[in-house]
This record gives C-alpha cells, sequence and structure tokens, in this order.
C-alpha cells in the first residue's frame, strides 16, 4: 500500500530506496540532494520523531552512491540537529530541541512573538541609515524622495540566529523613530510614539536562502527557507512598515487555525 510519498514495506517503515530519487547527471551534490530528501521527510512527518534511519553503508547501497557520501549527509543532518547517532542503534530521527512552531492569528512584532512561545529575543543591528528608495517609497505610496528608516537586523531566538530582516519604516508621520532605539520592539516603539499598528498585510513565500542567508544561519544553498513580506498599517490608515525578513525554514514554521 502506498503512502503519501511513496512506498511501505511490510512493517510500516518507510522504504527510502522509493523515496530518494537521486540526479545522478545534474549539478547538485548527492550528498546535497539526500540532505534535502530527508530533512523533507522528516519535516513532513513521514520519518517521525524516533525512526531508525538505515547505516550508512545500507543507505549507500539502497540509493547507489559511496558510502562516504552517505555519511556526508548524514553528518549535515546531525549538524541540523534533525538526527542524532545513538551507537549501535545507529542514527534516529528527532525534532530540533530549538523549532519554533508560531500561531498566526494576530499581529505581533518578533520580540513580543518569541516572547509568548517562551524564547528570550535579542537582535543584532547590520545597517542602520535614513535612505531614499524609489521602489519602497512607492510601496507606500509616498513621492520617492520621502526620507525612510531603513533597518537591516539579523533576529535572534535563544541565540539561535532565526532571521535575517530589512525593513522600511516611514518617517513622515514617525520622524522620532530615526533616533529611536531598535534593538528591541519597534512596533512597542511606535506605540510608544503614538502610532500603535492595527493590521497588517502578509505575503509568505518559500525561497532559497541568499549567500548572506547561508552564513547567517549556517545552512547550505539548498536549505529551505520562508520569506515573509509585510505590510503595516496603524489606526489612521498610515503604511508605517515595509518589512522583508527571512527565516529559517528548518526551525520555524507557521500554525494556523481555520474554521468553517
Amino acid at each position: 500500500m502506498k503512502s503519501a510519498a511513496g512506498e511501505r514495506n511490510v512493517h510500516g517503515a518507510v522504504d527510502l530506496a522509493s523515496l530518494l530519487k537521486l540526479d545522478f547527471v545534474g549539478n547538485e551534490p548527492l550528498y546535497v540532494q539526500i540532505t534535502r530528501h530527508l530533512q523533507s521527510l522528516i519535516q513532513s512527518g513521514e520519518l517521525p520523531e524516533g525512526s531508525t534511519l538505515p547505516s550508512e553503508r545500507r543507505l549507500a547501497e539502497m540509493v547507489g552512491v559511496s558510502r562516504i557520501t552517505a555519511q556526508h549527509s548524514y553528518n549535515e543532518l546531525r549538524r541540523r540537529g534533525v538526527i542524532s547517532s545513538h551507537g549501535r542503534r545507529g542514527s534516529i530521527v528527532r525534532r530540533p530541541e530549538n523549532r519554533i512552531l508560531s500561531p498566526m492569528n494576530q499581529l505581533r512584532g518578533f520580540t513580543q512573538e518569541m516572547v509568548e512561545l517562551g524564547k528570550t529575543p535579542s537582535s543584532r543591528v547590520v545597517k542602520r541609515e535614513v535612505t531614499r528608495n524609489h521602489q519602497v517609497a512607492t510601496i507606500f505610496g509616498l513621492p520617492s524622495t520621502t526620507p525612510l528608516l531603513y533597518l537591516e537586523r539579523i533576529r535572534y531566538a535563544d541565540d539561535v540566529p532565526l532571521s535575517n530582516e530589512k525593513a522600511w519604516y516611514n518617517l513622515s508621520v514617525a520622524p522620532e523613530l530615526a533616533e529611536a532605539e531598535v534593538t528591541g520592539s519597534v512596533y512597542e516603539q511606535l506605540a510608544r510614539l503614538g502610532h500603535p499598528l492595527s493590521y497588517c498585510d502578509q505575503v509568505i513565500d518559500a525561497i532559497l536562502p541568499g549567500n548572506d542567508d547561508c552564513a547567517i544561519f549556517g545552512i547550505d544553498p539548498s536549505a529551505p527557507c520562508i520569506l515573509i513580506k509585510r505590510q503595516s498599517f496603524s489606526h489612521a490608515e498610515q503604511m508605517l512598515e515595509y518589512v522583508e525578513g527571512t527565516f529559517r525554514g528548518d526551525v520555524y514554521s507557521y500554525r494556523m487555525t481555520l474554521q468553517v
């Protein structure tokens, strides 16, 4: 009988040989392909927590690669924290201890979100400047010469780099923000300045990381990431923020409750 992802044997175990279809003629390294496929199966639940993976030698035989290739893939999965070694028991699937499962049911900033999830938030400001950007000004519906506060920050949860965030803020509405403290919550700063946010329009896309994302998160170029684009508005219907945040797909997930 077939599962959603592939064949299962008589014991109910996932038949990896039927799932790990590798491209032997393409440019992507074989160990990267194996890593990507296995992590996808783990994240989807097809390989649930506690599952025992084949030995490196057995996996190599199953998919037709060298043992060194299989070993390289397992080492990468261990580094990401999705499998662990248990001696003779082999490699066991586990969920990363720092995985974030965030509910998507209200507007809140990164700082508030992490506090509600029991995490300690922090940020590192990479770049801060008052700038003029024609493309972004158009998103705000402002003249191209309008000054905007540009912030580039790395956002952390329990010291784990989680988001590479690039944001612009409307200084024509909140000029005091240009000199405000921005290592914490900008939303709290806006509220103190008399401009609390009311709602946002948000788009979420699945992407591959850029070079800077790989360096910040310590991931390879094939690792999945989430791109969140958000436009945030005040009670007066004034757009105050446009932000593009790249989040680690191996750590961060969104949860939604849908009702009829």
